[in-house]
């Protein structure tokens, strides 16, 4: 007998396209998407329910559909179509999961449950180690925003694993997404025309493909024991190698406006409010130092690395949205002139 699979936030378009994925799968049945937005993207033969995880009829959705499998994908940084603000976010995200694994301990059938997060809940200080692994204590609580939603997240998982021992849990801490059709909040920010950036500072960025992503998702929830299989624990999912911010605004032609740090706070939230998507005052404190993540425990899981590389998921999404308005040497020798003044002053 398959099994029946509920994916939250399915009026995302990475959430429409794993559901479509995974009704290839011969041992998947069936596919429920919940979200309390219809989508507007297709959802394949797969079954729609608009829901709130938020309520407490979540719990009947999962029952009058005998889920074994749910994939938590509802995390979010930024607002969806219908707006929120910060705070409609934060709700979602933490009142959403705490909902919705309430419901799911009062599921008798269920067998895996699958929990998107992410790596910025490590967050990201001067002092931070260089590379961060499974291991490595959150510090994310203390900067807030969406990084402090993870950690919260995560601590309701661990707590639902303590409670149903006998359902697999596993935690996916993704880096920042990206690819051609990719709707993150890098992604909104690289395809801005003009990049703002912190005045001395040149994050390390590390990324995953889309494509990857589904297929992390797609062994998550594969039987244990298969070859395919994940497994239960948290994993680190990013792809191998690591960009500067300046060599990304290079690579695709985007010209950089670096801003005061003081300022960026300002800005961030001046811009945030006139509907800018791509950058908040939150969105250029992650861009301060960046991070990088160790992904050993992905890699042997799965028998070896992602099938992109940092710089490949860029590549890709460039050759979507790149080059910008300005010709890519151009903006390099730009750059350039304004490093080096900044280093002579």
């Amino acid at each position: 007998m398959g099994r029946t699979v509920l994916v939250t936030g399915a009026a995302r378009q990475l959430s429409g396209r794993f559901m479509r994925h995974i009704l290839r799968d011969p041992d998947v049945d069936r596919v429920v998407g919940v979200d309390s937005r219809s989508p507007v993207h297709p959802l394949g033969e797969a079954e729609f329910v608009r829901a709130d995880i938020r309520q407490p009829s979540i719990v009947t959705v999962l029952a009058e559909h005998a889920v074994d499998t749910v994939v938590h994908l509802d995390v979010h940084g930024t607002p969806g179509p219908s707006g929120g603000g910060r705070a409609g976010v934060k709700e979602v995200n933490v009142l959403g999961t705490l909902q919705l694994l309430g419901a799911c301990q009062k599921v008798p059938g269920l067998r895996r449950v699958v929990i998107k997060s992410s790596t910025q809940i490590y967050g990201t200080a001067a002092r931070d180690p260089a590379v961060f692994d499974e291991n490595t204590p959150p510090r994310a609580p203390a900067a807030g925003g969406f990084p402090r939603d993870v950690a919260e997240i995560e601590a309701y998982a661990r707590g639902f694993e303590r409670r149903c021992p006998d359902v697999a849990v596993t935690v996916l801490r993704f880096a920042h997404v990206l690819g051609p059709a990719a709707d993150s909040r890098l992604a909104a920010y690289f395809r801005l025309p003009v990049l703002p950036t912190l005045l001395g500072y040149d994050p390390r960025l590390q990324l995953v493909h889309e494509d990857d992503v589904l297929e992390v998702l797609t062994r998550a929830i594969a039987e244990p024991g298969s070859q395919e299989a994940l497994g239960a624990g948290t994993f680190n999912v990013a792809g191998d190698g690591v960009l500067l911010l300046s060599q990304a605004a290079r690579r695709i032609g985007r010209p950089t406006v670096p801003v005061a740090h003081p300022l960026a706070p300002w800005l961030g939230s001046a811009l945030g409010a006139l509907g800018i998507r791509g950058i908040s005052a939150e969105q250029l404190r992650s861009l301060t130092h960046g991070r990088v993540v160790r992904t050993a425990r992905l890699t042997e899981a799965m028998g070896g690395p992602l099938a992109y590389t940092t710089p490949e998921t860029f590549a890709a999404f460039v050759a979507t949205h790149g080059p910008g308005a300005l010709p890519p040497d151009a903006v390099g020798q730009w750059v350039d002139r304004i490093e080096e003044v900044l280093r002579r002053g």
